[in-house]
């Protein structure tokens, strides 16, 4: 058994030791991070150890992810929400330490099933629901809520992972060099995010209305070429009405999943308690937000200066990520 240090381009390996972990299996690459299944050689239980990607590495802000993602799973004890185990740095590389989920990511669920049976899907939304509610209450707010994020096991309990974007009470605001990490993920993206702001409890309604969405049809309400169409869709347009696109599923459902995704913050469930609210009992959801979404004229695309500005921003966050990056690499390099 080798103690295994980090060089440019290579991954652990099967058997390599990485402070007191013995590394497993590789399991995916998740937004910034390389994600491995290990057993902790210390209290002797198979755990998963979360490192930044090499291009992460020396910046400071992915050190920050780390310490708020374990400091938001260590204060939550709920079974939908993931645990924290620890963090550190090995050889000057900072990692976290979090339980070990067996179960499959609901993407790889999506993208071998769906769509999904209108009970199972109200199944797992409303125990998503609950889990939020709780990460609410406690004043955390995820903010990447998007399928990804949620393992669901063999008994279809889900567990929300990475909370490295979560908005906590006092919690300053972080600038990332990824500009996705920045962001959160445009498919899932309320439009108070795209516009910038912070969000609360009513932007994670958003996200798990879309997660519903995609969950009963196979598709996102909104798609688009590239990420600036589907944020600018976001922002402007109404997603179809459900049960015009799939006549199976009933009114109150569409309902609800509609109420979700209201892009007026106001106009969607105050909190996830009213959610459970509906779910719990479909035939009470309002049908006055379907009328909304048929008669909604609005256009779904922006105009090209709109577009324009948004890539301009873009651009311009981009650049500055990279001049950050780049003067942290050349302080780093000074002897």
């Amino acid at each position: 058994m080798s103690t295994y240090a980090i060089i440019a381009g290579k991954m652990l390996q099967i058997g390599d030791q990485f402070d007191r972990y013995q590394i497993q299996a590789y399991m995916a690459q998740g937004g910034m991070s390389d994600i491995y299944r290990a057993f902790d050689l210390t209290n002797h239980r198979e755990v998963v150890i979360k490192i930044p990607d090499q291009s992460m590495l020396g910046d400071p802000a992915q050190f920050e992810r780390f310490q708020r993602e374990l400091a938001v799973m260590s204060t939550l004890n709920h079974p939908v929400i993931l645990k924290g185990l620890g963090s550190g740095k090995y050889n000057r590389i900072p990692f976290l330490v979090t339980e070990f989920v067996d179960g499959q990511s609901l993407r790889a669920l999506i993208e071998s099933s769906a769509p999904f049976p209108a009970d199972k899907v109200i199944a797992i939304a409303r125990k998503i629901a609950d889990g939020m509610g709780y990460c609410h209450q406690n004043e955390v707010i995820h903010r990447d809520l998007k399928p990804e994020n949620i393992l669901v096991t063999s008994d279809d309990q889900p567990v929300i992972i990475d909370f490295g974007l979560a908005l906590t009470k006092g919690a300053h605001r972080v600038t990332y060099s990824n500009l996705s990490a920045t962001m959160g993920t445009p498919d899932y993206m309320a439009p108070e995010q795209i516009e910038g702001q912070r969000g609360d409890q009513r932007t994670d309604v958003y996200a798990l209305g879309t997660i519903m969405y995609e969950l009963l049809t196979g598709k996102m309400p909104f798609t688009g070429d590239n990420n600036m169409v589907v944020m600018a869709q976001h922002l402007n347009g109404t997603a179809p009405r459900l049960d015009r696109v799939d006549p199976s599923i009933s009114p109150q459902l569409a309902a609800i999943v509609a109420t979700c995704l209201a892009r007026n913050p106001n106009d969607r469930y105050a909190d996830m308690a009213a959610l459970i609210k509906d779910l719990d009992h479909p035939e009470n959801a309002d049908l006055g937000i379907l009328e909304k979404v048929n008669t909604s004229s609005k256009s779904s695309s922006l105009s090209l200066t709109q577009i324009q500005v948004i890539q301009g921003l873009l651009i311009a966050v981009g650049i500055i990520g990279a001049l950050i990056l780049l003067a942290l690499g050349l302080q780093y390099l000074k002897p």
